[in-house]
């Protein structure tokens, strides 16, 4: 009977033992991934009777929260033109969860950051709420309205301007968008339905901001970073003549890469880089991918930021140039921007910042400052580097070469009288529609070539190339006359 009674007593000992140490790991050791799991929804009943900061852009509130008599919360989460910040500030939603910036900044937004401790522990004395701390952006709105009409309803593309000197982000744009209001209702049937209707828009989701998520074939645009690996080599210079015939067999393969056949590259069988870069030349490219080699190409790309974890702090989606099992054949297609060489919006800016600041790629941003509920200023991003992409010489060379395509080439269309703007331009057939190519069009540039004050990039995706090509450079012609009020 003893024995039994031991038996029981060692059971119910371990139970009690286990229980307290699944309670206190719950309670202590995990309890920040489960208030961060987006399922977890009774953290977010308990921030939406809180007043939430305000995401803001030129000291005006873009997303707040505005008191409500709805009988449900105190507040109500209030986007200001969502349509045009929809991909930035992401929605707060009872129904859907957090997305983006609300997601991101929300340890701010809600009070809950470390910076606001004292905050907090002032308010268990005052009883006064706790207020969450306002975030100001280094968005231009001025810019990101111009960026917003210079799209044309009905594209799938996106603009990303820059300052290459500090890496804020001064304005970042895409279209198809949405209304964030629509997420944000309290009531989450409602919520539920606009979600339905939002996710039926042909190339939207209200998931991703396409900007620095979606990754598309760069085309001619990563010419920048190819012609970067040749200038670092001891093949190349701005001098050396490279051969440039109409077409090449790849390695190993009948197939053949071509020149543009509606383009001028056929006028020379042989150039510099100068023809070569303002023209587009592809057949180039296959002689320089052959001769310098996969390591080189990946190294270039590194240093561009291919690959790497970013945060702006949306987290960045890392581009993609793929280094396993590559054939010869694989890395000529890559070395012009397509196969499997994959890029985000941002990534193609970043190139683009790299020659306008001499080589060096300063790390994006978009946060201000952070301004505490009694205006206190608890957090101010200063400029930081991201990484050194090449040497100032290869940068310089690549800025000449950048002159080419908007004087004489590519790129003709974006030019703006007064102002040096430094462009390349890109094409990456996606597939064929009813004989018509389904292109990926692409410029980023840089202006004024002498004193580069901004970094801009345009892409547009799955459209034919026509509209494409013409859209692309109209739209960066826009975006210069709209920094240099032109």
């Amino acid at each position: 009977m003893n024995q039994a009674i031991k038996r029981v007593w060692v059971a119910l000992t371990a139970m009690f033992l286990i229980c307290l140490g699944a309670l206190s790991y719950i309670q202590f050791f995990n309890a920040e991934t489960l208030n961060d799991n987006a399922l977890n929804k009774r953290q977010l009943f308990r921030e939406f009777d809180l007043p939430r900061g305000a995401i803001l852009v030129d000291g005006k509130p873009i997303a707040e929260s505005v008191e409500t008599d709805d009988g449900q919360f105190n507040y109500q989460r209030k986007y200001t033109d969502p349509e045009l910040y929809a991909h930035l500030t992401g929605y707060y939603s009872l129904a859907n969860g957090t997305t983006q910036l609300e997601s991101e900044l929300n340890d701010w937004l809600t009070g809950s950051s470390s910076d606001l401790l004292f905050d907090r522990l002032a308010g268990m004395f005052t009883g006064q709420k706790a207020e969450g701390a306002s975030v100001e952006l280094t968005i231009d709105g001025k810019l990101q309205q111009a960026a917003y009409d210079a799209i044309p309803d009905g594209l799938r593309a996106s603009v990303v301007v820059t300052d290459p000197k500090t890496g804020e982000i001064l304005s970042m744009v895409s279209k198809p968008t949405f209304d964030t209001n629509d997420l944000a209702v309290h009531s989450t049937s409602e919520a539920a339905k606009n979600m339905k209707k939002i996710s039926e828009i042909d190339g939207l989701s209200p998931y991703v901001n396409p900007a620095i998520g979606d990754l598309v074939s760069p085309g001619s645009s990563f010419k920048i970073l190819s012609t970067v690996a040749a200038l670092e080599s001891e093949h190349y210079d701005m001098n050396t003549v490279i051969k440039n015939p109409a077409s090449v067999n790849y390695p190993g393969s009948s197939k053949t890469m071509n020149n543009f056949y509606e383009g001028i590259c056929g006028r020379r069988s042989e150039a510099t880089l100068e023809f070569i870069f303002a023209q587009s030349c592809n057949t180039p490219y296959m002689e320089i991918s052959q001769k310098l080699g996969l390591e080189k190409f990946a190294d270039v790309t590194e240093r561009f930021g291919f690959g790497q974890q970013l945060d702006i702090p949306q987290s960045v989606t890392p581009s993609q140039f793929p280094t396993k099992d590559i054939t010869a054949a694989q890395l000529a297609q890559m070395a012009i921007g397509q196969y499997n060489n994959k890029v985000t919006p941002l990534q193609m800016n970043m190139a683009a910042m790299a020659i306008a600041n001499d080589g060096v790629i300063m790390k994006p941003n978009m946060v201000k400052k952070v301004t505490a509920p009694d205006l206190r200023v608890i957090e101010e991003p200063k400029p930081e580097k991201f990484s050194t992409a090449t040497t100032p010489e290869v940068a310089a060379d690549l800025k000449s070469l950048m002159k080419g395509p908007v004087q004489s080439g590519t790129a003709m269309n974006a030019a703006v009288p007064g102002v040096d703007l430094r462009a390349k331009t890109g094409t990456a057939q996606v597939k064929i529609e009813d004989g018509t190519p389904i292109v990926n069009s692409w410029i980023t540039g840089f202006a004024p070539a002498d004193d580069p004050q901004v970094a801009i990039t345009v892409t547009i995706q799955q459209v034919d190339y026509n509209t494409g090509h013409n859209t692309a450079g109209a739209i960066m012609k826009k975006m210069v006359e709209a920094v240099f009020n032109k």
